[in-house]
């Protein structure tokens, strides 16, 4: 009798002690001193005329609570190690269970009916008889009446802590099981069908049987394995190791190969479609059009500050003169649309680096068949020209702000859109000198009150025209102002002032307050800009939108 390990393999161990030790010192230097776990399995084989010719795979009990160096995750890891054994069709599941346990809460039938739902391959296996309480058995469960089995169950009394540390013979073990099963009153009837030598027999002959039944489709499964690799084999039957053109032609085929499966799974394919999940192009084009769009939207501000920025802005350019002008400041306008604009750049590099980590995903899948091996490295894409190219885009809005866009909305479409919507609109009556509130609003929606001046009804903004500009009162002044912007007038003809209403939000409670105060004229130019900023963002928006996946793929992706 001898044991062979696979990590030493030119070495016998004769003695079997020595064999324990071994197993010890191997797992202590591929897991550590601290109990520590790893997938990685001990090969022993024990050459024996005494022993069946039969291949055990002992899995590690399921660790509830992380001791020593284990990782937090400690339960899952250890199910993850099982469940890869025990999927295997070729083999059967032992599933171990104490008798001082209820069968109910058994982890490894639970997780053998995971793999093996009709019981195909799991044998019952029944430990600690032997220390059930006294005026209890195991009957019920030996009999296979209580969780049946297809293939049954099968006691065993093992060696005690005890008895394993003063080192009972395996010999005098199995004698002291036989005399159990035959003494015990409970099981005295079953005794040639208990034991471990009952089951060693058991599992030898189901496992041949099991191997016999899976033998052909194994044979089918090989064959169609075999024909693929004679057709590669095929393909480099004729290199020779030490031929220099032979390697460069290989070496060439493979990048052939991987450029043509890179190319199917970015523009897609009939063919090895993943019916799973999304992959390769279908992912970065769910980026293009779903997550930056996204990131987009996300980047909404705040009303209630962007309106302060427009005030301070008209403040700072009219410096110390009185803010009286008869026109909006287009500079005020350009200063808050550029610094919207800067904020393009952070979602737009992110769609980048997004994109990046598909295409590396997608070289590693490719590469993975060709032979190339990436276990070592990490596929690196210079992302620095397209992101420079990325950020120009955004430099290029910034350096001209065209006013005279043709979905921009200036004064003179609104004006259109106002005369076009005149008699669908229902006008809300408000005076100029009294002004009513306007009518209530979901909690959160902003509403804002249209006048009348001159006794004229102005129509109440709809949905559709929620970039409201506000139109000139004075015929003198009335019209477009600088860079397409609508001027303002302080009074109406007859002298009575036409204030613009503050734009006003209702909470939960039905009050209204005040977004932000301030003087009525400011309150004009700041209304007007704000449309104004919103309109041409929207556009800067579009483009970009637009852009940025031409951009993408010309620069990267197709090269």
């Amino acid at each position: 009798e001898y044991a062979e390990f696979l990590h030493c393999k030119s070495k016998k161990f004769t003695d079997f002690d020595e064999v324990r030790q071994e197993i010890e010192a191997e797992t202590d230097r591929v897991t550590g001193t601290n109990k520590g776990i790893s997938p990685v399995p001990i090969n022993l084989r024990v050459y024996s005329p005494h022993v069946l010719n039969l291949t055990l795979i002992d899995l590690p009990g399921i660790t509830k609570v992380p001791v020593g160096d284990q990782p937090q995750d400690i339960e899952y890891q250890i199910k993850e190690m099982i469940m890869q054994f025990i999927s295997r069709e070729s083999s059967l599941i032992l599933a171990v269970t104490p008798a001082n346990m209820d069968l109910a809460n058994s982890d490894a039938l639970k997780m053998a009916k995971e793999v093996d739902p009709q019981g195909l391959r799991t044998i019952g296996v029944i430990t600690k008889l032997d220390l059930m309480d006294e005026g209890t058995d195991a009957r019920d469960v030996l009999e296979n009446k209580l969780l049946p089995l297809r293939r049954g169950y099968i006691g065993v009394v093992n060696r005690s802590q005890k008895d394993i540390d003063g080192k009972k013979d395996i010999r005098a073990a199995l004698a002291a099981e036989r005399k159990f099963f035959l003494s015990h009153p409970a099981y005295r009837h079953m005794a040639d069908r208990m034991g471990t030598p009952h089951l060693q027999k058991v599992l030898n002959q189901q496992l041949t049987n099991h191997i016999r039944e899976t033998l052909p489709s194994l044979r089918s499964k090989l064959q169609s394995q075999l024909l693929s690799l004679e057709k590669e084999v095929e393909e480099y039957k004729n290199f020779r190791p030490d031929d220099p053109t032979r390697k460069t032609k290989a070496l060439l085929q493979m990048v052939q190969q991987f450029g043509v499966d890179f190319e199917k799974r970015i523009e897609g394919s009939g063919d090895q479609v993943d019916t799973l999940e999304l992959s390769g192009g279908a992912r970065i084009n769910r980026i293009f059009h779903e997550r930056f769009p996204f990131e987009l939207v996300k980047m909404e501000f705040d009303e209630k500050d962007l309106r302060r920025e427009i005030s301070y802005a008209i403040k700072n350019i009219h410096g110390v003169r009185q803010v009286t002008g008869l026109f909006t400041p287009d500079l005020a306008f350009e200063a808050i649309v550029k610094k919207q604009v800067v904020k393009l750049k952070e979602p737009c590099l992110k769609c980048v680096d997004l994109v990046i980590q598909e295409l590396i995903n997608t070289v590693r899948q490719c590469t993975s068949k060709v032979l190339i091996s990436l276990s070592q490295q990490r596929p690196a894409l210079p992302n620095a020209p397209l992101s420079s190219q990325i950020l120009l885009l955004i430099d290029i809005e910034l350096s001209y702000i065209n006013t005279n866009h043709e979905d921009f909305i200036g004064f003179a479409k609104y004006q259109r859109n106002t005369q076009t919507n005149k008699k669908r609109a229902i006008p809300n009556q408000v005076g100029c000198r009294r002004a009513r509130a306007a009518p209530s609003a979901p909690s959160g929606r902003v509403r804002r009150a249209p006048g009348i001046c001159r006794g004229r009804e102005r129509p109440a903004p709809t949905l559709a025209l929620r970039s409201v500009l506000l139109r000139s009162s004075s015929p003198k002044t009335g019209g477009i102002g600088t860079a397409g912007f609508p001027a303002v007038s302080r009074r109406a003809p007859g002298g009575n002032l036409c204030p613009a209403l503050p734009a006003q939000t209702e909470n939960e409670d039905g009050a209204q307050e005040n977004t932000f105060s301030m003087d009525p004229q400011l309150e004009r130019q700041v209304e007007t800009i704000r449309n104004l900023v919103d309109s041409y963002v929207g556009i800067i928006n579009k483009s970009i939108r637009d852009l940025m996946p031409k951009t993408i793929m010309h620069l990267m992706i197709n090269n």
